[in-house]
């Protein structure tokens, strides 16, 4: 017999949904516009960051909605809670994001640049889904991802506007604002005995690991699409350095996960399931220290770092922190997300000094040059 949700939820989810989105229309009617400039209508910007937009596009809705269908009895529940919750959260944000806009213009103009960051403000949101799998509904769920995207976007107005920080940077900590705010949240959700026994519905199976590994490959292939969307190619070719950049790091992560997976194993084989939550690490590492790295080696220091963390971490911490903190992270977000995105933070520091000789050097060739 099919599974039927509680009465609650079945008399809360509908009014829920259809409230919040009756909402989302009228403020649309009253404050919205499709901004159209010249070049648009020319069909140069569009044809220039229209491929970007849908290779996001496939992250959020395909690749994060794979990804957590591992678990036997949650994968159809997972990619459809995903996408749930990233069609909220996109309209969302959209709202959020032109406040400012709002208050000086007095209408909120839509293009494909603020379709993209407001898909950017949906991936924290989808991150902490990950370490509250198979504990919450989909009402639950609504309200997480509404007070997430508000926290995520004021935490990257007070960055930008307060601490004077760029855009890139301030976005990019994506990583760190979902996975700790998942932790957070799983450490409120506790269930007692967690931390010491396996629950029934986190079984696993290979016909659910090979949906979930799909997932993985989907943002494996279109990650350094969403570390060079929001990069200025000024100087000329900045953005393509941050692709080749993105795409070296993720490439030494495979390596480097599947051998650190190899040494830490009792019987000297590889853990599919510890390969595919660290694959990623050098994406999320290198992405936090784009506006850093501009050099081979070190977007691929950064890469075989963080696949070390990430892989050592999902080994050893995530039954700590179940243990210890009372943080059962279904997902493994921890290891995945935080550590490689503290990494990438952390490396900012480190290549800074190195970056701005680098620039001034090139400053003066040029001039020398000119």
């Amino acid at each position: 017999m099919a599974p039927q949700y509680a009465p609650s939820l079945r008399s809360r989810l509908a009014p829920t949904l259809l409230l919040i989105q009756v909402v989302f229309i009228v403020i649309f009617s009253l404050y919205f516009e499709i901004d159209i400039q010249k070049k648009e209508r020319d069909g140069n910007a569009f044809n220039s960051l229209y491929p970007e937009f849908q290779d996001v596009n496939v992250m959020v809705i395909l690749g994060f909605g794979f990804l957590s269908t591992f678990l036997v009895r949650y994968g159809f529940s997972s990619s459809g809670f995903n996408l749930l919750v990233a069609a909220i959260s996109v309209q969302w944000a959209l709202i959020l994001n032109g406040l400012e806009s709002l208050y000086y213009r007095g209408k909120i103009k839509i293009n494909l640049r603020s379709l993209v960051y407001a898909e950017m403000c949906t991936v924290p949101a989808l991150i902490s889904l990950g370490t509250v799998l198979g504990k919450t509904n989909p009402v639950h769920l609504i309200f997480i991802v509404l007070i997430e995207v508000s926290g995520f976007v004021l935490n990257e107005w007070l960055l930008h506007f307060i601490v004077k920080m760029q855009p890139m940077k301030s976005i990019m900590l994506l990583h760190i604002h979902g996975s700790f705010f998942g932790l957070v949240l799983t450490w409120i959700l506790h269930r007692k005995g967690s931390e010491k026994k396996q629950f029934e519905k986190e079984k696993l199976s290979r016909n659910s690991g090979l949906f979930s590994m799909l997932g993985t490959m989907f943002l494996w292939m279109f990650w350094p699409s969403f570390n060079s969307i929001l990069v200025d190619n000024y100087p000329h070719g900045r953005k393509f350095v941050a692709v080749c950049s993105t795409y070296l790091s993720l490439a030494v992560s495979v390596a480097t996960a599947a051998s650190v997976s190899v040494m830490t194993s009792p019987k000297g084989k590889l853990n599919l399931v510890q390969i595919q939550s660290s694959i990623l690490a050098g994406g999320v590492a290198v992405g936090v220290a784009m506006p850093v790295v501009y050099r081979p080696y070190d977007a691929m220091t950064i890469g075989f770092l963080a696949a070390v963390l990430s892989t050592l971490g999902y080994k050893y911490l995530k039954s700590h922190m179940a243990l210890v903190f009372h943080c059962h992270d279904t997902c493994s977000i921890l290891s995945t997300h935080a550590l490689p995105g503290l990494l990438g933070w952390l490396a900012q520091f480190l290549v800074l000094k190195d970056f701005d000789d680098h620039t001034m050097n090139d400053n003066r060739y040029q001039e020398h040059r000119y």
